[in-house]
């Protein structure tokens, strides 16, 4: 069986398949201080509640936007599953022609995504992640990675208002149904979600004019796939989304490790 791990800034999702088959998965809080072993002892106690014996991982992949954390992870693998992973860095097959100016600085998350849309659409596409960032990604039918852009998600602009201003307090994200408030929290929580469908609606169409004058691409046959653990909350707001694919990371993972896996053996 395959350990998938998504480190993100705010959680790290963990899959375990078989034979490209998920068969359960998990999210965690990402904590930078956490050891090898406490991430050790977490992934031992999920396995148990699901009945999986650790011996049954013959692999590891790991993709992650928290760099401080990879050395511990990788040591947990090592020690509590016997097995070196595989992390998505630069030299790793993707399938992916990435046409960015350092195709260093684009983040493992954004590319694995890429791998997921472009392999189950063929079409030309938007890949849109809501998480702390939001970020957009557009994709050739061919495979070029072509960019994207990067904004602040619904929950740092939420953090941002209760930080730097003296008498806005800290708000549950929800989507009010109103935009003329009647109370402050209601006011900053409508600002909050639908300010973000706003600029999802306005950065999307943008991407998709440049993706028609810039790269020859057919408007309607741009698809726009969303994921990300915020997308639920935009969702029917948002009429530019086509579909919301809640695994795309984990499938990504998936697929990436089929283009680079060997005959790697566990660790003693």
């Amino acid at each position: 069986m395959l350990l998938a791990v998504d480190v993100g800034n705010t959680n790290i999702v963990i899959g375990v398949f078989s034979k490209s088959q998920l068969i359960t998965s998990w999210r965690l809080a990402t904590d930078s201080r956490r050891s090898a072993d406490e991430y050790g002892i977490l992934v031992e106690q999920m396995f148990r509640h699901e009945g999986i014996d650790p011996s049954d991982i013959d692999d590891v992949i790991i993709s992650t936007v928290v760099p401080s954390l990879l050395f511990a992870l990788q040591h947990m693998c090592y020690k509590y599953l016997h097995v070196s992973p595989l992390v998505v860095e630069t030299g790793v097959k993707t399938g992916l022609k990435i046409k960015c100016d350092d195709p260093r600085q684009i983040g493992s998350d954004r590319i694995v995504n890429a791998v997921a849309a472009h392999h189950k659409y063929k079409n030309p596409l938007i890949v849109i992640d809501f998480g702390t960032a939001t970020t957009f990604c557009a994709i050739t039918e061919d495979g070029d990675y072509l960019g994207g852009t990067i904004a602040p998600g619904i929950k740092i602009s939420a953090k941002a208002l209760f930080e730097q201003t003296a008498k806005l307090p800290h708000v549950d994200l929800e989507v009010p149904g109103n935009m003329i408030c009647k109370n402050t929290i209601e006011g900053m929580q409508s600002g909050l979600v639908y300010g973000h469908m706003g600029l999802t609606e306005y950065i999307v169409e943008g991407m998709k004019k440049e993706l028609v004058e810039n790269y020859g691409k057919d408007y309607d046959a741009i698809k726009v796939i969303a994921t990300g653990g915020l997308a639920p909350m935009v969702e029917d707001g948002v009429k530019c989304i086509d579909v919301i694919e809640k695994r795309l990371t984990l499938d990504g993972l998936v697929l990436i490790y089929e283009k680079n896996k060997s005959p790697r053996k566990k660790r003693n």
